[in-house]
């Protein structure tokens, strides 16, 4: 299924390059794209406006659920059984379903604890490719490295690959935050698909990444040579988050926009450091987003008491970011580990002081506009809060000095540019 007739694309195709300044007809790939899904699907849906705005030709392919990108933006869809759509979770799927073999392998990778859509999502992707490859210049692949990616670098066009950070640090916080043997096994078994991710990026010649905190860690983990990555980082959407002066800023207040149960954000460190600070004096934390019922954040949450000084807000509206962001005292980035660190350059673009820890690429995004500490630590949080509460002057350094750093650094049209570059590198290696 797709948005679009088949026949209706970018520019001819024989009219592709022929200058070295040309548009491309660029095919942005991602596996799964709801922006709401996490950081990928913010991805997609800037990195494609912006390279459209710079005058590129792209389209968007992608399995459920899907991206929500601008009408002005072919998208193919790509459907699959979508098991983990959390209005029908873990669904039985028919009969009728279970006839083609592809949707068979994922349903049962699914039911015995693996995370099969990157696999199969790729072969679905692999043969939308062996009919529509003669539209595209470059196909640009966002983290799905499955081996359907290899099956359309070989049909012989420019692969291009993003890696946001090595998910095997996600797994080994979340191997660590898990006690019985087999809740680990269990971890471990839906990871499995990581060992499939590695053997495909040693096979891609240009790789993006976006931190060279991620750059060096995935070189690491996936033994790649650090020669094969260009670093591009992401941009910030301004038109989203961007300073609100008419709002008046509440006082004691911190705000973190966080995935609750997700081990990797360190969520559960602040909230021991604000359950320490409100024992001294009146402090009040809200989170964007909401924790799973009975899961860690909800018991310990229940455990401390925190519900009087916690505001869990839910999923909010992107329009409705820079309010909350307009009325918090200062924001706070408490993960162990980030791959670029889109939660703190957003809360900068705000105007927002801006504590965060050290955790992966966060120095590279904070750099000396903000407070850093070690991750895991919620004492050092505990301290820095405190600090900044007490010095407004010092919150109001903070906040300028983040905002400009954003405006210089952190733009999508920069971002788009960049990896422009990258595609007419891989085409140049290519010829």
């Amino acid at each position: 299924m797709s948005s679009m007739n088949a026949t209706q694309a970018c520019c001819t195709p024989g009219a592709r390059r022929r200058t070295k300044d040309a548009p491309l007809n660029i095919c942005l790939y991602t596996y799964r794209g709801k922006p709401t899904s996490g950081g990928q699907g913010v991805y997609i849906k800037r990195l494609s406006r912006a390279l459209k705005d710079i005058g590129h030709n792209v389209e968007v392919v992608s399995g459920p659920p899907y991206p929500i990108i601008d009408a002005d933006i072919p998208l193919h869809m790509l459907p699959s059984l979508d098991l983990y759509n959390p209005d029908d979770l873990f669904r039985v799927p028919t009969l009728k379903e279970l006839r083609s073999p592809l949707n068979m392998l994922e349903w049962l990778g699914v039911s015995s604890g693996g995370f099969p859509e990157p696999f199969t999502n790729s072969i679905r992707y692999y043969n939308f490719m062996r009919e529509n490859l003669h539209r595209y210049d470059v196909v640009h692949d966002n983290q799905c490295l499955a081996y359907g990616i290899l099956g359309i670098k070989a049909l012989g066009i420019p692969t291009v690959a993003t890696i946001h950070h090595p998910i095997t640090v996600d797994r080994d916080v979340e191997v660590a935050s898990v006690k019985p043997f087999w809740r680990k096994l269990k971890v471990r078994r839906w990871y499995s698909f990581l060992g499939m991710q590695g053997r495909v990026s040693r096979r891609l010649s240009h790789i993006i990444t976006v931190s060279e905190a991620s750059k060096h860690d995935i070189s690491s983990a996936f033994s790649i040579p650090k020669n094969r990555f260009r670093v591009v980082a992401n941009g910030i959407n301004t038109d989203i988050f961007h300073p609100r002066p008419e709002v008046k800023r509440l006082d004691n207040h911190i705000m973190v926009t966080n995935s609750a149960d997700t081990p990797l954000k360190g969520l559960r460190f602040l909230i021991e450091a604000v359950d320490s600070i409100r024992k001294k004096r009146d402090i009040h934390l809200t989170v964007i987003g909401a924790p799973k019922k009975n899961g860690d954040i909800d018991r310990l949450v229940k455990r401390l008491n925190a519900s009087s000084f916690i505001t869990f807000t839910g999923r909010i509206d992107d329009a409705d970011f820079a309010d909350y962001y307009a009325r918090t005292t200062i924001a706070v980035v408490p993960s162990i580990y980030e791959g670029f660190g889109l939660p703190a350059g957003e809360a900068m673009a705000c105007g927002v002081p801006i504590i965060s820890t050290t955790g992966g690429a966060l120095p590279e995004v904070v750099g000396k506009a903000g407070v850093l500490v070690p991750p895991r630590d919620s004492g050092a949080l505990e301290t820095a809060i405190i600090d900044l509460l007490d010095n407004p002057n010092k919150r109001e350094q903070l906040a300028s000095a983040g905002y400009e750093r954003v405006k210089r650094h952190f733009t999508w049209h920069n971002t788009a540019k960049q990896v422009a570059e990258v595609y007419r590198e891989a085409i140049d290696a290519h010829r």
